[in-house]
């Protein structure tokens, strides 16, 4: 890479890293800047997945105080999130690449989609929190049994591709756990953080064994830059990022995603 599409590159990041600490769907900044630089879709994505591990780890540590008491709530979903990450990397592995660069603008699709309605989901989930009140009953700190499957499901969703998987956490989350917004979004991070690492972990070891032929490499180099880039952004993210106007980051975040699409299909 140029030292121009290093900078491009780690710009992505550090919005990747701010807005995955925040909401969610950072991917849908660093995919298609990887795309727009020529990388191939399978070695942009496991080199985006691996590279953003650092920045949800940063998201992570700088919600620790929304994190603590949790740790029984955040190991049950662990062990759902994790076995769906394994799943969707192998997922990724195993099919095709065709199949994966023809899904590639559909799940872009529904990750710009699932950003647009952000608001609306937040203010419900927001108006259904606000609506429980604490009883007699004593609750499962991961709620009713439906919110392990659907860890176990948005976990395949991102160990196969990832964009708005922090979105679709904090739905369900928000939705199944009886538990303020800003604690969730700490678990959240967590579980994102975890997902990532996992099938970053097993996308290093099929390369280096070189398991599946040239279709399955890593960019080490992409890796390196946008992790530099996410740890800032997921300090950033975790410090300020609630003060950003949300509109400014959503509309990017829907921007670039339509830019890749249009791009993918024109190609």
């Amino acid at each position: 890479m140029t030292i121009l599409e290093i900078a491009a590159v780690l710009l992505a990041g550090v919005g990747a890293g701010t807005i995955n600490a925040v909401v969610g769907s950072g991917t849908l900044i660093t995919f298609p800047t990887l795309l727009a630089l020529g990388v191939p879709p399978v070695t942009a994505n496991m080199s985006n997945s691996l590279g953003l591990v650092p920045g949800s780890v940063a998201g992570a540590v700088g919600y620790r105080r929304e994190l603590e008491g949790q740790r029984t709530r955040i190991v049950r979903l662990l062990v759902f999130s994790t076995t769906g990450g394994v799943l969707g990397a192998v997922l990724l592995l195993v099919l095709p690449p065709g199949a994966f660069e023809a899904v590639v603008p559909v799940l872009i699709l529904l990750g710009v989609t699932l950003v647009v309605v952000q608001p609306r989901l937040s203010r419900y989930v927001a108006a259904r929190a606000e609506r429980r009140t604490s009883d007699a009953t004593r609750e499962s700190p991961t709620g009713p049994p439906w919110v392990l499957a659907a860890a176990f499901l948005t976990g395949v969703y991102g160990g196969y591709f990832g964009a708005a998987q922090g979105v679709i956490l904090m739905g369900v989350l928000g939705i199944g756990v009886n538990e303020g917004l800003q604690r969730l979004n700490g678990v959240k991070n967590v579980l994102v953080a975890v997902v990532n690492g996992v099938a970053g972990l097993i996308f290093v070891v099929v390369a280096e064994l070189g398991l599946l032929g040239s279709d399955a490499e890593v960019d080490w180099l992409v890796v390196a830059v946008i992790a530099v880039g996410a740890v800032i952004g997921g300090f950033l993210g975790a410090a300020v990022g609630r003060k950003l106007p949300p509109t400014v980051l959503r509309g990017a975040i829907v921007v670039v995603g339509l830019v890749a699409v249009t791009v993918m299909l024109a190609t």
